[in-house]
């Protein structure tokens, strides 16, 4: 067979088949779903990385909704001086066992747990690596050194690291009654390289806070969860 320029084409070749009309609109369908959903990205992403502006504080409720864990914007690593501490979150409970005791469980490293989870993990959780630390810079960044509140969100703070620590204990379970958390941060400096002059790495620092009450609010949300 020849075709209009002259030229044969093989016998065993195929004409390209034409999409039909339904195939089209379904293709054309989903091309205009994903720009709308790209767009819609890239608007909220510009409005929470760009200056307060009038838009972006009327919606700050749903960009925040929006953004955070998943698409959080941290630069410090990028930093002219980048953190050089080690800040590990560590909590104890007091519980009544199954047997009527009462006593204090040892501490347990939150943060060592997080860490052993994304080891060797090629997609980790971005709420995985950054809920227990936001918590935690929330609660320091709405208190005093002696537990104090300092704004309007500080009772909000607290609540959500109670709740978390709570769910990560997992102890009102099997006959034993969880009734109040301790929660404390182990703050440890990053041990300079042998070529820099820095001084070696201090010893650990310490910061206790207050034992919490557990409540029965706690206890409901941390198992809706």
């Amino acid at each position: 067979m020849e075709t209009d320029d002259g030229h044969e084409r093989g016998a065993g070749a195929a004409a390209p088949v034409a999409l039909s009309r339904p195939a089209r609109r379904i293709v054309a369908l989903g091309a205009v779903v994903v720009a709308l959903v790209a767009t819609v990205h890239l608007v909220i992403m510009f409005l929470h990385v760009a200056p307060l502006n009038t838009v972006s504080k009327q919606h700050a409720a749903t960009i925040g909704d929006y953004v955070l864990p998943e698409f959080e914007q941290n630069w410090k690593f990028f930093a002219p001086n980048p953190l050089q501490q080690n800040i590990a979150v560590q909590v104890r409970a007091q519980v009544t066992g199954p047997d009527g005791k009462v006593r204090i469980t040892p501490w347990t490293d939150l943060s060592a747990q997080d860490g052993a989870a994304i080891l060797h993990n090629p997609l980790p959780s971005h709420t995985q690596q950054n809920a227990l630390r936001r918590a935690w810079d929330f609660y320091g960044n709405t208190h005093d050194d002696r537990g104090q509140a300092t704004g309007m969100r500080g009772d909000l703070s607290e609540e959500y690291l109670r709740r978390l620590a709570v769910s990560r204990l997992d102890l009102d379970r099997d006959g034993t009654r969880l009734h109040r958390v301790q929660l404390r941060s182990v703050t440890t400096s990053v041990t300079p390289p042998p070529w820099a002059a820095g001084q070696p790495a201090a010893k650990p620092a310490y910061r206790e806070l207050g034992w919490w009450q557990v409540t029965a609010s706690d206890l409901g949300v941390v198992r809706s969860w």
